[in-house]
């Protein structure tokens, strides 16, 4: 029998050769390359983010797991990036499966919580409480095989916004996109835009979270192929309408933060920014884009197909494990409730974005 242990570091305690084993893992896993579950996101959390945490899994010595997370009071754990990441979970080599409650104890857990778990992972997927939908777009064949396939399935969706771009260029100015842009102020603009939709729709504003601005700025900094910030730029008359900044590794680009300049809507530039996107991020090597978990029309009308992702948490008997599900677990269930009712959804919308326009009087 080999010898077994978890040996717990922080992010940044962990060396070159750790993060090539973690890839190496990652690879054997045949998992997509989803840039959240890279080292450097770890990495980067860590340095906004003082409970971050990563376990190592050890056999004889040798690593064969590597678990990130962060550790809260009384023990709480949770995916690591909680509240932006959109791929979470352990990175395993194929037949690993440790004990789950067994980690969580190694690593001080009294729970661990998830709300967008890879599928595939195993450990943890028996302790779902939801499968959620996270619609994917498929441009491995190149974009001009994605466009047949857009329209077939949806011709007036790309026909009326390839019209309201050259309606854009027409009554505002030429229009120009930059897809990997290192322009600090154009990223700025974004996350204004982003804060003011956060608001608008009653929803919390991210970038009100220092810890949250931070990682987007060091993520935008990173020179790692496997997983950097990617600022693309819609401009019109030289100045920017619509932005977007995601992660990309060499295969995958995670939709993100997307958002654009509302005195512009009628021409749809949101839209216009993703399909450019899409036609320069094929070209880049770029075979999927993920557009993370959570109903949106604009989702639907883009996609190819659906991966899978759960929702829920593993919680240990105890004192801390009781203390987590008095403190989240009603919360998780309310929101499960009006989630899986679209017509209560849409009152609970409507009701955000009312209290939005107030906030914003």
């Amino acid at each position: 029998m080999p010898e077994k242990r978890v040996l717990v570091l922080r992010p940044e305690e962990l060396g070159d050769s750790d993060h090539k084993m973690w890839r190496e893992i990652r690879t054997e896993s045949r998992a997509p390359a989803n840039p959240f579950l890279d080292p450097v996101f770890t990495t980067a959390v860590g340095r906004v983010r003082p409970g971050a945490r990563v376990a190592v899994l050890q056999e004889d010595g040798s690593p064969v797991g590597f678990f990130p997370y962060e550790k809260g009071p009384l023990g709480r754990g949770r995916a690591i990036g909680l509240g932006v990441s959109d791929s979470q979970g352990a990175v395993l080599r194929p037949g690993i499966r440790p004990d789950t409650l067994g980690l969580l104890r190694a690593c001080g857990l009294s729970s661990w919580e998830f709300d967008n778990l890879e599928a595939g992972q195993d450990a943890f997927v028996p302790y779902a409480v939801e499968e959620l939908a996270s619609p994917v777009v498929d441009i491995g064949e190149g974009y001009e095989h994605y466009a047949h396939r857009l329209r077939e399935r949806s011709p007036g969706f790309l026909k009326q916004t390839l019209a309201k771009e050259r309606r854009l260029a027409r009554q505002v100015g030429e229009v120009r996109f930059v897809y990997d842009s290192r322009d600090p102020a154009a990223l700025r603009e974004l996350m204004r835009w982003k804060s003011a939709q956060y608001r608008r729709t009653g929803r919390r504003d991210r970038f009100a979270q220092e810890w949250i601005t931070g990682l987007v700025e060091l993520l935008g900094e990173s020179e790692e192929a496997e997983c950097r910030g990617v600022l693309s730029v819609l401009y019109a008359a030289g100045r920017p309408v619509a932005a977007h900044f995601g992660l990309r590794s060499r295969t995958v680009l995670s939709w993100w933060f997307p958002a654009y300049d509302r005195a512009y809507g009628k021409y749809s530039p949101g839209l216009v920014l993703h399909l450019r996107m899409l036609r320069a991020a094929a070209a880049e090597g770029i075979r999927m884009v993920d557009l993370g978990s959570g109903p949106a029309r604009y989702k639907e009308s883009l996609k190819t197909r659906d991966l899978l992702v759960h929702e829920g948490a593993v919680v240990c008997p105890g004192p801390g494990g009781a203390a987590y599900r008095l403190g989240r677990e009603p919360a998780r269930a309310a929101r499960r409730f009006v989630r899986n009712r679209p017509r209560l959804a849409g009152a609970a919308a409507r009701t955000l974005a009312g209290l939005g326009r107030l906030r914003e009087r």
